[in-house]
């Protein structure tokens, strides 16, 4: 991938893995930095350049993926870890029960959610926005939940009471003591709800319905998809660039996350 998009239009079809001449052609017209000739070099035409009609608006698709991701995992987060916290520490009648539900809630595909949950975004006026890709988030999801309740029952209760005997609330216990504490399970709730936003096709594909609302994921299909004369260097630069930021996030995070894989779930 990383050496087609190097390549210039007439090199794409080359078996050899290195280019002969790099360019970054490619790159630059994705990002709608070409100039008056760089259609020449990377292979673009009027019709597939950024910015135009029908052309691959990098930054613009970046900004709404972005604005996507942000506020669906700040909310799976928060809702997820609310939730797990209840089920972890806080005793009521048929806690078990309910967390069993929400478990099997992870058994139900979802092409048997996918008409009913069209029709009530539909019903509240959401086609069209991007509140259909976030808001849903912001009701935690069962996968999340079982992990950090997990984390959670392994942290002792000790702490939890002698903040409350210090004059804690449930309220503060949770915010000034577990959360703190749950770095490792967070960031593995951060990094997986980030992967799956920014890869996600299907959502935006479904409820977005104008181009200047695509994200980066539905960009790229819409640019492969269409009617053979947009050139492979193009496809693979965009397809690059679209990867870097997860592969940039997961080096930077790559400690805490692996200390929350391997420390949550030890305890049941």
């Amino acid at each position: 991938m990383l050496s087609v998009s190097l390549k210039s239009a007439d090199e794409v079809l080359d078996t050899r893995v290195l280019p002969k001449q790099p360019t970054l052609a490619p790159y630059r017209a994705i990002v709608g930095l070409s100039g008056g000739d760089a259609s020449d070099e990377s292979g673009a035409s009027d019709a597939v350049r950024p910015r135009g009609g029908v052309g691959f608006d990098y930054l613009l698709y970046a900004r709404n993926t972005l604005i996507i991701v942000v506020l669906s995992v700040i909310g799976m987060v928060l809702a997820s870890s609310i939730a797990a916290y209840g089920f972890a520490r806080i005793e009521f009648p048929g806690r078990k029960l309910m967390f069993a539900v929400c478990l099997a809630t992870m058994m139900i595909p979802f092409p048997v959610l996918m008409v009913p949950t069209y029709m009530v975004f539909n019903y509240l006026g959401w086609i069209g926005t991007f509140k259909p890709l976030w808001v849903p988030a912001w009701f935690g999801s069962a996968f999340n939940i079982f992990l950090l309740r997990q984390f959670f029952m392994g942290i002792p209760r000790e702490l939890e009471e002698s903040a409350m005997i210090d004059g804690a609330s449930r309220w503060g216990c949770f915010w000034r003591v577990i959360l703190p504490l749950s770095t490792p399970a967070l960031s593995v709730v951060f990094l997986f709800h980030t992967l799956y936003v920014w890869n996600d096709l299907v959502g935006p594909l479904i409820y977005l319905s104008h181009q200047d609302q695509f994200t980066l994921a539905l960009g790229l299909q819409f640019l492969q998809s269409r009617s053979g004369d947009t050139p492979w260097n193009q496809l693979m630069a965009a397809a690059t660039l679209i990867v870097l930021p997860v592969i940039f996030l997961f080096l930077f995070a790559q400690r805490t996350f692996i200390r929350g894989i391997a420390t949550t779930g030890l305890k049941g």
